[in-house]
């Protein structure tokens, strides 16, 4: 190497290093991520469990509604869940980099977490009969769990537009610009189903248009939980 190569060597800037301690705490958000994501397809255990539900025309949320069989079940899932999830938001947010979007993806993906935890803690009351037309009121308002449930879609759905934005943006974690994007494709598309079907007269396999609306929420959380993994260690190997 000649001495103007070296200078150049020596003169060139060099990638900070990440700690090895916030690396490791970054592997744990992952598997936080990871788990919760299985653990909030506990829905599936309905074909296993002698419950007797049609998915076509009834919702998740009736499986852990008060009086429910195996209702613990359900809700045990959606309880760990949530507070791993609301874990690993606080976490990301004092581990990650502060930047716009992702610090949006983070703050979303813990109040999605602290409202699955009050989603199941709340869960429906099959004795209270009001309905829209005969209360006057938003439908939200008529039990509790229909508040935390909206807020719960509402806030992992922000985070999912905001990772992936900013993964785009900030040309980082190449998983959520392609897998995690049309996750959250297939998703916004069936809660669109969703929205309307649900104020047209007749059925329209609302249950189905559910399961696949939170199969793609576990499924993205998975997929991110995998972006992190993948991230880290590739951090470790330039670190190595």
């Amino acid at each position: 190497m000649t001495p103007t190569e070296q200078k150049l060597t020596e003169a060139a800037p060099t990638a900070p290093v990440t700690p090895r301690w916030k690396r490791v705490l970054r592997w744990c958000i992952a598997i936080l991520i990871a788990v919760a994501g299985i653990g909030y397809s506990s829905w599936v255990l309905e074909f296993l469990l002698p419950i007797p539900s049609d998915p076509t025309n009834t919702f998740l949320s009736q499986l852990a509604e008060k009086g429910a069989p195996f209702r613990w079940v359900f809700t045990t899932g959606d309880t760990v869940s949530g507070a791993m999830l609301a874990v690993a938001g606080i976490g990301g947010l004092l581990l990650y980099t502060r930047r716009r979007y992702s610090t949006v993806g983070w703050i979303a993906l813990t109040c999605f977490g602290l409202s699955t935890i009050a989603d199941a803690q709340w869960p429906i009351d099959p004795t209270v009969t009001h309905t829209y037309s005969e209360t006057g009121l938003f439908p939200q308002l008529h039990q509790i769990h229909a508040l935390t449930s909206s807020l719960a879609v509402f806030s992992i759905y922000i985070a999912m537009i905001a990772f992936s934005v900013a993964a785009f943006k900030y040309r980082r974690w190449p998983i959520l610009r392609h897998t995690g994007l049309w996750i959250l494709i297939v998703g916004s598309a069936v809660t669109a189903w969703m929205l309307i079907a649900d104020n047209l007269s007749g059925n329209y396999g609302l249950g189905i248009a559910q399961r696949i609306q939170v199969g793609a929420m576990s499924l993205w959380l998975i997929a991110l939980a995998v972006q992190i993994v993948v991230a880290e260690r590739d951090s470790d190997r330039n670190a190595g």
